[in-house]
């Protein structure tokens, strides 16, 4: 299904300017009209405050605010005009570990450098079509964390979908 792009707005926060132009014009091919950009977290932070983009990009390896610092403002800070902005993640690393990292901050979708237009263009796709539920917890705001079910899973806090597992280790 072909996404009008042409309504939404976008943010995208790069330190690096000839990443960030190359950026700008995959997403004026794509469709994009409303393309906002930054240089830093901190400019970033002040233009999504501004804007109220529809989906933000940011890169993580920013000083002084990285791309997690920008995520967590705008999960968590009481200013934030969307806490439920989709928010994909740049960077050049793919370890699990930072993965987890950033999922446990809020992001939505990570991608990784170096990529194609058309991978961008899917993880924007998919941020558009396939909308993750929103979790507020006391230590996590953002998408919900899990992507699928683990049926290996049988302790004390399953969380089960159907009734007739009931007792189980279910508390319900």
């Amino acid at each position: 299904m072909a996404i009008n792009l042409n309504n939404l707005s976008i943010l995208l926060v790069e330190d690096t300017a000839p990443m960030r132009k190359i950026m700008v014009s995959i997403l004026e091919i794509l469709g994009f009209k409303n393309i906002y950009s930054a240089g830093s977290g901190e400019e970033g932070f002040r233009l999504f405050k501004q804007y109220n983009p529809d989906i933000v990009l940011t890169d993580w390896m920013m000083e002084p605010m990285d791309g997690v610092e920008l995520i967590r403002r705008i999960r968590t800070e009481a200013n934030s005009p969307n806490r439920f902005v989709p928010i994909i993640l740049i960077t050049g690393y793919a370890a699990t570990t930072k993965v987890k990292v950033a999922r446990d901050n809020g992001m939505t979708e990570f991608l990784v450098k170096p990529f194609t237009a058309k991978e961008l263009s899917a993880r924007i796709s998919h941020v558009i079509n396939r909308p993750r539920d929103f979790v507020e917890a006391p230590r996590f705001v953002g998408p919900d964390r899990r992507r699928r079910p683990d049926d290996d899973y049988d302790g004390p806090v399953r969380r089960r979908a159907d009734k007739s597992s009931k007792g189980k280790g279910d508390k319900s």
